[in-house]
């Protein structure tokens, strides 16, 4: 069988794109096609370790498990991970290339583009069909020379395109006609037709809009996706700083939302706990009471701990701990909380060290070698709670802090910290509040007694399922049959 394609573009970032791939790719999993995911190249500081032992977008290993495979570097190529506002880190097939910043990478992008293809190459070969998600917009006329993530990539290997919208931020109709309007002619040809996510209300009273829109640019309309509330799917970058609606908690919990904040879909199975009242806390708001603060990972670590001190951070974790609260750090959080990170070689700005917040007799030193790895063992608080997680760091960490460790992994490492008063519990592995398991130890460490255990790995997949529902409702499936493979007619 010859492996089909099908590429999804948006009009803006956030307008579905990811989703509407993930979706895709549960519906043809579940109808025995054998399906990968598939992003040229990605911007993001959310990612994951792979089972080839890279790293890669968090969306595309989202989309893995929703073809029910291991995430794998061929499913993300090109990975940016931004340092400054100008400068990124450029992951190639999972392992750090060189860091550049943008004109240096355009100038990077035909050597991109040929990992880009030798993926597809390997992913077409073993896939019947491999789905692709586009980067933020093909009409973005600045990025359009040497384009790899959209336009650029469906016409070097002549994939078809929908381009995806999101109503909800208001003007869609004008996103659609403008994004197709500033394509060339064959790039307009391989446009198959639109699909308008996000929608609530009478759908009577968008028909006249969706009929105009046929008219005017010739591509039809292939679904208008509802707006689900309350999905767990792993966001890509942004992040989700609306507080959500909940009853009686248990526990209140807030984290900083500095600027190179990384990996922050670690914190949501907190943001999302029925009993957790968890805030993220932005650069105008004043670090409020609370009864445990997390410190998530940082791409930009130094930077972002003189944001933490700018900000008022520092003062508000000592009188915190004062006051008996708990801290956890995550990653770069670990880094924060000792007592000096030192970056001889300059990785992450200029060479130099920087006072960390002192809270662990720990020291940190930055080096050019990256951990990565999927990680499993034991946490240790009472009971020894079961963990699993994955590293992804630059630095080594030592110190005499290091007696009292907060993981024992099952490699027989252990890894990171708890304090001698046992009020700070530190680790270099993401995904630690993913595990029911080791949720509700860290949730009764901070002083949450008697909650019930919340399994995230199951509601991942409860929602998956619940996204694939309502996508493969409202879908046109007929009008998606000569580009996806087992489309009922």
């Amino acid at each position: 069988m010859t492996c089909c394609s099908l590429m999804v573009q948006g009009t803006t970032s956030d307008a579905g794109k990811s989703t509407l791939v993930a979706a895709l790719c549960r519906i043809l999993k579940r109808r025995g096609v054998r399906v990968a995911p598939f992003k040229p190249q990605n911007m993001a500081l959310n990612s994951a370790v792979t089972v080839d032992g890279g790293e890669i977008g968090r969306a595309q290993a989202l989309q893995a498990l929703a073809c029910g495979l291991a995430p794998h570097t061929d499913f993300n190529p090109v990975l940016l991970k931004p340092t400054t506002d100008k400068k990124a880190q450029v992951i190639i097939h999972g392992q750090v290339a060189t860091d550049l910043d943008a004109k240096a990478y355009h100038a990077y992008k035909p050597r991109a583009m040929e990992a880009v293809l030798q993926s597809w190459a390997r992913l077409t070969a073993a896939y019947d069909c491999v789905l692709v998600e586009g980067a933020g917009s093909p009409a973005e006329i600045n990025l359009r020379d040497r384009d790899i993530a959209n336009m650029g990539f469906a016409e070097a290997v002549d994939c078809p395109v929908i381009i995806v919208a999101d109503i909800d931020r208001g003007g869609v109709f004008a996103h659609l006609v403008g994004t197709l309007e500033l394509l060339s002619a064959s790039e307009q040809n391989r446009v198959k037709g639109f699909v308008i996510n996000r929608f609530r209300g009478d759908i009577g009273l968008l028909e006249p809009g969706l009929r105009w829109l046929e008219e005017r640019t010739g591509k039809p309309v292939l679904g208008v996706l509802p707006y689900l509330h309350g999905l767990l799917l792993d966001a890509e970058d942004a992040i989700a700083t609306v507080a959500l609606a909940k009853g009686t908690t248990k526990l209140t919990v807030v984290a900083p939302a500095y600027p190179r904040v990384s990996n922050h879909n670690d914190l949501d199975p907190l943001r999302l706990h029925p009993e957790v009242d968890f805030r993220w806390i932005g650069p105008g708001e004043t670090p409020p009471a609370a009864d445990l603060i997390v410190l998530p990972g940082s791409k930009a670590v130094r930077a972002d701990l003189d944001w933490l001190r700018d900000k008022g951070w520092d003062a508000a974790i000592r009188k915190h701990l004062r006051y008996g609260g708990k801290v956890v750090g995550l990653c770069g959080g670990y880094q924060m909380l000792g007592a000096m990170i030192h970056d001889p070689q300059g990785l992450e700005g200029r060479p130099g060290s920087t006072p960390g917040l002192a809270v662990l007799d720990v020291e940190t030193t930055l080096e050019s070698d990256k951990q990565l790895r999927n990680v499993s063992g034991h946490l240790a608080l009472p009971g020894r709670p079961a963990m699993t997680g994955y590293e992804i760091h630059l630095g080594v960490t030592g110190g005499a802090g290091l007696v009292e460790a907060a993981v024992e992994l099952a490699d027989g490492r252990r890894d990171g910290a708890i304090s001698a008063d046992g009020q700070v519990f530190a680790t270099y592995c993401h995904g630690l509040f993913d595990h029911p398991q080791a949720l509700t130890a860290l949730l009764a460490w901070a002083g949450m007694s008697e909650t019930a255990p919340v399994d995230f790995a199951a509601r991942r997949e409860a929602d998956l399922d619940r996204l694939a529902d309502s996508v493969e409702a409202a879908l046109d499936w007929a009008k998606l049959a000569p580009w996806l493979p087992g489309a009922p007619a």
